[in-house]
């Protein structure tokens, strides 16, 4: 499996600098933050650009990424991890369902409009394991009980993912009760996966 060679390669854990904090050509209304995202193990890396841009109520976010050295790996994934507050307990989402679905395993989801809480989008395999991803979604919306959160929109899809653990405690984990909810909720935006695979 790639995770195994990344792992064996010391690629897993990535490591973020900001190397620019600016304002856009788009003016006051725009946030250009230049960063490398890279191994701590590795002179292999990734040059990321996120430009934050304001459009009325909304913030519109732009990802350029250009690789550093060769890659002889493909990526697990490509794209945003943030956190959330824990009172985020909601996913409406207009995409794959209403399972979970990856690049290599979606043949029991079809495109519709569903909604499910944080807990139930986890899939409880044996051993502990990526698992509740939503492929692609047109948009999703994360909220709290009385409906106040986050939405975010594809261009034209993205795939999510909203867990009370994060990745880093899936990983460490070899059995499913030493995932511990979190004070936070883990939410990955990604552009891409290569799927389980």
């Amino acid at each position: 499996r790639n995770e195994l060679a990344w792992r064996e390669l010391g690629l897993h854990r990535m490591e973020h600098r900001v190397d620019a904090v600016e304002a856009g050509p788009g003016g006051p209304d725009e946030l250009v933050v230049r960063t490398r995202v890279a191994p701590a193990a590795s002179r292999l890396g990734l040059f990321a650009t996120y430009r934050w841009t304001a459009e009325g109520d909304h913030l519109r976010l732009a990802v350029e990424v250009t690789p550093d050295g060769t890659w002889s790996l493909p990526l697990p994934r490509l794209g945003l991890r943030m956190t959330g507050p824990a009172t985020l307990s909601q996913l409406e989402w207009f995409g794959l369902g209403p399972g979970e679905a990856y690049r290599d395993s979606r043949r029991a989801v079809r495109v519709g409009r569903y909604r499910a809480t944080v807990d139930e989008l986890q899939t409880p395999y044996v051993f502990p394991q990526e698992n509740g991803n939503r492929a692609d979604v047109r948009w999703a919306e994360i909220t709290d009980g009385a409906g106040a959160g986050l939405r975010v929109t594809g261009d034209p899809v993205v795939d999510v993912t909203v867990r009370r653990w994060s990745t880093e405690d899936l990983d460490a984990a070899h059995h499913p009760n030493e995932l511990a909810p979190r004070a936070s909720v883990f939410i990955n935006i990604d552009h891409a996966q290569t799927g389980l695979g």
